[in-house]
């Protein structure tokens, strides 16, 4: 073993207490010292088992250690590790082409960035290219696009939507004003009405923001097409469906921010399941297999990036994610990976309604793929959130080998989103983890 290695991975208890007063964690929740892993499962520095629902930051799709991703990205780093932006390189022609064939058609260019926020804000830049004049970006309530000064600003971290104002309350002097509309979140419909009888007054409310509520035009309307940090909360396809119509009319960029639903739900891209096209999609996550590399897909009719440092970023052009990213692709096409997500979503929503037979302060079940989310109650009629519960559900997960994530604006929605890979009888696991920490938490 490398030299070098070694010492890393024999720190002693009292190494490992020094160096922690030297990291600063902006976000997160630090828990096991996390060491290795194999496939859905992860130990932690004393040897324990964990299977990993969050796919650590919902990025790994394949799981860890995948031999292939391993071996191409070793080969590749015989030749070549990082790439200017400003020259070409093999592994981003190739995965371009790659990307823009099995996205929605009429998406036809790429730009590679380093981060999901990045591409974000990338998404943002080409809107306003195209859009003369426009300032003004409209997103969702609890919408979450990213941490960076632009990207938090359209993010509810930066709103006091969980009763508090976050970390993000320091920058208030460099973000800028992105105008709110109200997000279809069904199970608390802002405007009191329900699935069988909605007449879409989100989407309408858009519709008289970009006449009535902004400064000159919109410069463009981005959305997840499911909002995962607001709590899994699946956009109904009427819903998209109309807002497409809107921005046609208005002739307003819409911008899919899929960092989290490429290929969990099901699909290559959430535009294909939904049978909605954006003019733009932002990725990153899962897009590199572990590996950094983030991207937007622009539609053939939008102008795009000129080479006069509209879009540079050092390490946008990173070879070694864009092999990985490749392969991965592959990989998901010949092991049927989308198929499998599809199955065990569903497995796992049946699996969660029988629990929830027994448990009802699992207030609603989310699940599109395996981008699923149990949103915690006190009470299933007042639905009023429960946010110690999920948290302390999410503890208990932890003891009993299983680790979830959290989301909603106020913490109450348990995540459940394992790497692509998972079989049912790892899923089987996982649902009796959950249910013996729910009996732990709710008796």
């Amino acid at each position: 073993m490398d030299p070098t290695l070694e010492k890393i991975y024999h720190l002693s208890p009292q190494d490992i207490q020094q160096a922690e007063k030297h990291i600063m964690v902006g976000g997160g929740t630090p828990g096991p010292i996390l060491f290795r892993g194999k496939g859905i499962r992860i130990e932690d520095i004393h040897g324990k088992s964990y299977i990993d629902c969050t796919s650590q930051s919902w990025a790994m799709y394949l799981g860890f250690a995948n031999p292939e991703i391993n071996r191409i990205v070793c080969q590749h780093l015989e030749n070549i590790s990082h790439i200017h932006q400003g020259f070409h390189s093999l592994p981003r022609l190739y995965l371009a082409k790659k990307l823009t064939d099995i996205a929605p058609k009429g998406i036809d260019r790429v730009s590679f960035a380093v981060g999901g926020g990045l591409a974000v804000e990338a998404a943002m830049k080409i809107a306003l290219r195209n859009r003369p004049g426009a300032k003004c970006f409209i997103t969702l309530w609890d919408a979450y696009h990213g941490s960076t000064f632009t990207a938090s600003s359209m993010s509810w971290i930066s709103t006091k939507a969980n009763g508090k104002y976050t970390g993000q309350q320091h920058f208030i002097g460099k973000l800028e004003a992105t105008v709110r509309v109200p997000n279809p979140y069904c199970y608390r419909c802002f405007f009191k009405q329900s699935p069988d009888t909605c007449d879409l007054a989100c989407a309408e409310m858009l519709r008289e923001t970009i006449i009535r509520g902004i400064t000159g035009p919109a410069a463009g309307f981005i959305l997840e097409p499911i909002q995962a940090s607001a709590g899994q909360i699946p956009v109904p396809k009427r819903y998209l469906q109309r807002v497409r119509e809107i921005c046609d009319e208005f002739e307003v960029p819409l911008i899919f921010d899929e960092i989290q639903t490429y290929c969990r739900i099901g699909e290559w891209f959430a535009a294909q399941y939904y049978g909605v096209t954006p003019d733009i999609i932002a990725m990153g996550k899962g897009l590199g297999a572990g590996f950094p590399i983030a991207a937007i897909l622009i539609n053939k009719n939008m102008t795009g990036f000129g080479p006069h440092v509209e879009e540079l970023h050092t390490f946008a052009n990173n070879s070694v994610s864009q092999v990985a990213a490749a392969k991965q692709i592959d990989i998901i096409k010949r092991d049927d990976l989308l198929g499998n997500t599809r199955r065990m979503g569903k497995y796992f929503l049946r699996g969660l309604q029988d629990l929830q037979q027994e448990f009802p302060q699992m207030g609603d079940i989310r699940a599109v793929g395996l981008h699923i989310g149990v949103e915690y109650v006190k009470d299933p009629i007042t639905r009023e959130s429960d946010v110690q519960a999920a948290k302390d559900i999410r503890q208990e997960g932890l003891k009993q080998g299983v680790i979830f994530g959290l989301g909603g604006a106020h913490r109450n929605v348990l995540k459940i989103k394992p790497p692509l890979i998972i079989k049912q009888p790892e899923a089987d696991e996982v649902l009796d983890k959950l249910k013996k920490s729910m009996r732990a938490v709710l008796g």
